[in-house]
């Protein structure tokens, strides 16, 4: 019989090909696999989790970025959603729900394609296909700032940062899009500088069934006020009954 799990914990997983990452896993209800960020800590979907509730949240700093270490080489897209899968792994959890945030978004599609039985739903915010897509401003990018409250968040190491952005500048997902099988949400910025709507869009038009939601917001979706926002336009689809039930993993 499987123990049941605390309310909240953190642990550090060994993961795909031995990478170490640390992970958090709280609240209760229907599980929710969040997918950071470039540079963010899993401590930026804090005021995320406190407008959505309801659900099991399962959260990691990616390697290189948070306190989780750095990898000797650069990882691919594809790597980094296996590593993904092994979170889930790590919280006994065979499937859950799936939110990608801008470079999340990323890992979030490949996870989709890479392990379709793990992924109930999947919501795409702030991101886009990789290569081929519609750039944004680069100004738009140097300018965006951690949401206020963030100054005890673990800093992410440029180097991780480096390998993060060298992945996501030589993956797409245009291939594969029509394969996602997953009931999908895209949700953007409307006056989103950095991944513009347009990529939001292309997403959804290539996903078989995908749903498009625009917010009266900019790129940075973590932030206090545009989080609640997101949770809002997120909390009825994750309710909706048209998705496999999530699933412990067995033993």
């Amino acid at each position: 019989m499987r123990r049941p799990r605390p309310r909240a914990y953190e642990s550090e997983v060994v993961g795909a090909c031995g990478l170490r990452v640390r992970m958090r896993v709280q609240g209760d209800g229907d599980p929710l696999l969040l997918l950071n960020g470039l540079t963010r800590p899993l401590e930026s979907w804090e005021p995320f989790t406190q407008a959505l509730g309801g659900h099991t949240i399962v959260s990691f700093d990616a390697p290189g970025s948070g306190r989780s270490p750095t990898p000797i080489l650069p990882l691919p897209i594809s790597m980094l959603a296996r590593l993904a899968a092994s979170v889930l792994d790590a919280a006994g959890l065979a499937t859950a729900d799936v939110l990608g945030y801008s470079h999340g978004g990323a890992v979030a599609q490949q996870l989709a394609v890479h392990a379709p039985t793990r992924v109930r739903r999947l919501v795409l915010v702030s991101t886009s296909c990789g290569v081929g897509a519609t750039p944004g401003s680069q100004d738009a990018l140097r300018a965006l700032r951690p949401p206020s409250g963030a100054g005890s968040w673990p800093r992410s190491d440029a180097v991780g940062t480096l390998w993060h952005s060298m992945a996501v500048s030589s993956w797409s997902s245009i291939p594969f899009l029509g394969a996602i099988r997953a009931p999908v949400l895209v949700v953007s910025g409307a006056r989103d500088r950095v991944v513009p709507p347009a990529n939001s869009a292309l997403l959804a038009r290539r996903i078989p069934g995908a749903e498009l939601v625009l917010l009266p917001a900019g790129h940075d979706l973590q932030r206090a006020g545009a989080a609640s926002v997101l949770a809002r336009a997120v909390e009825p689809f994750l309710a909706t009954a048209d998705a496999q039930p999530a699933l412990p993993v067995a033993g």
